[in-house]
């Protein structure tokens, strides 16, 4: 028979302190982006503040959805036995889930200026056929 040793890890302190840490970061990210996206869902929808507080809605759920998910899916972490790994296997953890909700952020807001030139443009060529005519 081989006898197997149980070792502390530091495993379990990792996934209590990497939860609320992502969690708390997509939270914030999410409202301080759709708080601000209002006036761009607005314009996007041409003044029509229930469809765009709807759709701006949808995109929030979906931001949550994705970014916590994807928090969830990277979450595992590999036999920590020091304090000093384990701060840095949740540095790395953490930073890279931030850089990943940075760039979630920038496409969503590449998504609102691009919804916004597209409904600016749709305006001046109804505006041109309306004055053409």
């Amino acid at each position: 028979m081989t006898a197997t040793t149980l070792t502390q890890t530091y495993n379990l302190s990792a996934y209590i302190i990497y939860l609320p840490i992502v969690i708390t970061l997509t939270v914030l990210v999410s409202q301080f982006l759709f708080k601000n996206s209002k006036t761009f869902m607005i314009d996007i929808f041409h003044q029509k503040q229930d469809i765009a507080m709807a759709t701006n809605s949808l995109f929030k759920i979906g931001f949550y959805l994705l970014n916590i998910g994807f928090a969830l899916c990277i979450i595992e972490f590999f036999q920590i036995e020091t304090v000093e790994k384990l701060v840095v296997a949740l540095s790395k953890k953490i930073g890279g889930f931030s850089i990943y909700l940075g760039v979630m952020m920038l496409l969503n807001l590449l998504l609102f200026l691009k919804g916004r030139k597209h409904a600016t443009n749709k305006d001046k060529i109804i505006h041109e056929e309306i004055i053409g005519s």
